[in-house]
C-alpha cells in the first residue's frame, strides 16, 4: 500500500506564544493529529520557529519523552505572505520519512477540510502552553469557541484593524476562552480541520475582547493540493 509522506500543517513563524485561555487537558488517545514544532530546545515559539528541526507527533505530554520524533525536510510559506495581518499566514512543513502513528493510528486531519459557516457554532482548538492562570503546562489542552460572523467580526476589529482576506473567527469575543497566539493550532469543527491560529489583538491574553482570528484553510485548498501532490 502507497502512503503519501507525513506533512505537518502549522501558521507562518511570526505568530508568537502559545496559550490556551480557560481550557482543558486533552485525553490521552484524543486528538492524535496534533504535533509539537521543536528544534534541540523543545516546544518552540517566536524566537526559535524561524528554524524548526523537528516534530513530536502522538504526545500529550511534551515532557515524558513519548511520541515520534520525525526530521523536517523542507517547508513551504504561502507565496504572498507579507505579515500576518496582510492575510497568507500559512505555511506547509513536509517531514522526512513517514510516520508509523499516522499510518496505523490516525487520520489526515488536512484531508478533512471544511468551510466554517456561523451554523457549525462550536469548534475546538488545542495546543500547548500558559493556561489561564498564566503556569506553564506541558499538556496538550483544549478550549471550545463559538464561530463568529464575518461582518461581526470585521466590525469589531474595525477600530483597530482591516482584517486580511480568507480569515475566520472564533472565541475570544463575548467569553473568556481562546487562544493567545498558539502558533498553527488547528481549528476543528465537528472532526475536520476548518482553520489555523493566525493573530489576536495586542497579543492579548485577558478575554473577552475581539474576536480571535483564524486562517480559513479552505481558501488554500488549490495551493495545498499543489504541494500534497
Amino acid at each position: 500500500i502507497h502512503h503519501p509522506p507525513v506533512k505537518v500543517m502549522l501558521s507562518s513563524p511570526f505568530a508568537c506564544g502559545s496559550d490556551i485561555i480557560h481550557g482543558k487537558k486533552v485525553p490521552e488517545g484524543l486528538m492524535l493529529y496534533m504535533a509539537s514544532v521543536q528544534n534541540d530546545a523543545g516546544h518552540v515559539l517566536i524566537k526559535s520557529l524561524l528554524s524548526p528541526t523537528h516534530v513530536v507527533l502522538g504526545t500529550h505530554n511534551l515532557q515524558n519523552g513519548l511520541g515520534e520524533n520525525i526530521q523536517i525536510k523542507q517547508t513551504f510559506m504561502y507565496g504572498d505572505y507579507n505579515g500576518i495581518k496582510q492575510g497568507g499566514d500559512i505555511m506547509i512543513l513536509k517531514v522526512s520519512t513517514y510516520s508509523l502513528l499516522y499510518l496505523f493510528h490516525m487520520t489526515y486531519i488536512c484531508d478533512l477540510i471544511v468551510q466554517i459557516t456561523v451554523q457549525q457554532k462550536m469548534c475546538q482548538v488545542a495546543g500547548w502552553g500558559k493556561t489561564e492562570n498564566e503556569s506553564q503546562s506541558h499538556e496538550l489542552r483544549v478550549v471550545s469557541v463559538s464561530i463568529i460572523s464575518p461582518q461581526v467580526c470585521q466590525e469589531q476589529w474595525r477600530p483597530f484593524l482591516h482584517l486580511p482576506p480568507n480569515v475566520t473567527c472564533a472565541g475570544g469575543y463575548k467569553t473568556n476562552k481562546g487562544f493567545c497566539q498558539d502558533s498553527g493550532g488547528p481549528l476543528v469543527c465537528s472532526g475536520f480541520a476548518a482553520g489555523v491560529v493566525s493573530f489576536n489583538r495586542n497579543l492579548n491574553c485577558k478575554y473577552p475582547d475581539v474576536p480571535n482570528v483564524y486562517v480559513d484553510i479552505s481558501k488554500y485548498l488549490q495551493w495545498i493540493d499543489k504541494i500534497l501532490k
